[in-house]
């Protein structure tokens, strides 16, 4: 039975003192504001971490004053909301307080300068026909250089043979164009850069469609690739050899693309979400 599962148990004393008999602040703290909410609401830690799915080590800590579990500013803004919704109180007075003893709002943090999907997409496509079309193209016009050098010393027979010569040789171009033209269905079934993910990767779109949210996202190895403020509308695309984290401050905001495939969720306005996302189809960590 976990800690808290008695509102009763948890009631503040009617004297206005302390457990250790000082009097408190005219105004509760903010661990302290949430607890005496979620008791006046008749509810328990177990109940307010089942409809937030915040774990109830977290709730316990937060009640406490402890946001070391939290992991951030930022995410420790995104539970104090959650909880006070869930217990009916307004989150604004209690982010205000945090805000004022914690140093102020946190400063997003910039953005990584490139993701490694956004750099490796345009490598897989154009270049390989370029380079193939170059080297035609080399190759062309060497061997049309090499034919008129050698019917230079040839007599006028010679050179009317290599004037027939070229003949064909100039038709020889057209063997790149068919290797074009076959080229172009592959770029036909990719409506959007999700829809490309290569299959030996994951590949992760998050877009803020309902609101703006914190996201932090790291690969595999636990490198940070992205830690801050999404707002509505903007997207951010991540992609690892094998796993991509996800934190998503206001998971119900998000809408979430995965190996090109649409995560169909029930993520509530406000929720904090870990998630974690393999190659092949969508799985949830």
């Amino acid at each position: 039975m976990s800690i808290g599962n008695s509102p009763e148990d948890e009631r503040p004393f009617e004297d206005g003192r302390s457990s250790d008999g000082h009097e408190e602040e005219a105004r509760p703290s903010v661990g302290r504001a949430l607890q005496q909410a979620r008791i006046a609401a008749g509810l328990t830690v177990d109940d307010v971490s089942s409809a937030t799915r915040v774990r109830i080590a977290i709730v316990h800590a937060i009640e406490a004053d402890d946001f070391t579990p939290c992991g951030g500013d930022v995410y420790a803004r995104g539970h104090i909301r959650t909880l006070a919704r869930a217990v009916h109180i307004d989150p604004a007075p209690l982010l205000a307080r945090y805000d004022d003893d914690h140093g102020g709002r946190p400063a997003p943090t910039p953005a990584a300068p490139l993701f490694e999907a956004e750099r490796i997409r345009p490598e897989r496509r154009g270049p390989n026909w370029t380079a193939a079309m170059v080297a035609a193209i080399v190759a062309v016009v060497g061997f049309v250089g090499f034919t008129a050098f050698k019917g230079g010393d040839s007599d006028t027979d010679a050179a009317s043979q290599v004037t027939q010569g070229a003949t064909p040789s100039a038709s020889k171009p057209a063997a790149p164009k068919p290797s074009n033209t076959t080229a172009t269905p592959k770029s036909d079934p990719s409506d959007s850069a999700i829809a490309a993910a290569p299959q030996d990767k994951v590949t992760v779109q998050v877009s803020a469609v309902d609101g703006r949210s914190w996201i932090s996202a790291k690969d595999h190895n636990g490198r940070m690739l992205f830690d801050g403020l999404l707002k509505k509308g903007e997207s951010k695309t991540f992609q690892d050899s094998s796993k991509v984290n996800l934190i998503l401050g206001d998971a119900g905001a998000i809408q979430l693309y995965v190996n090109g495939k649409k995560i169909e969720d029930d993520f509530q306005p406000g929720a904090v979400e870990r998630l974690t996302y393999t190659k092949g189809d969508p799985e949830v960590g």
